[in-house]
């Protein structure tokens, strides 16, 4: 009969899920508060306005005085929150 050190086991960790949910949560509370936010892309230019719109693959960057925006999400590095609710 062979007995199995338990300090010398590996035990294996299942990956980590793909989606959490918090994404959509989080998109979806800036979206409601009008949150001004800046949003910089991988050629590290960045784009300030707030999220109207989400889903799987864009976000829609609404912006004062400017063209409203569809950004792809594999082209954004970062969403950063600048302040309180969007000034009206």
């Amino acid at each position: 009969m062979s007995f199995k050190n338990p300090l010398t086991v590996k035990k294996t960790k299942s990956p980590p899920p793909d989606e959490t949910g918090q994404e959509s949560a989080y998109l979806k509370m800036l979206g409601e508060k009008q949150t001004p936010v800046a949003v910089k892309l991988q050629g590290g230019e960045v784009m300030r306005g707030w999220v109207e719109y989400y889903d799987e693959k864009m976000i829609r960057l609404t912006r004062e005085g400017a063209p409203n925006l569809f950004i792809y999400k594999h082209d954004i590095v970062s969403i950063t929150e600048e302040g309180g609710g969007r000034r009206g």
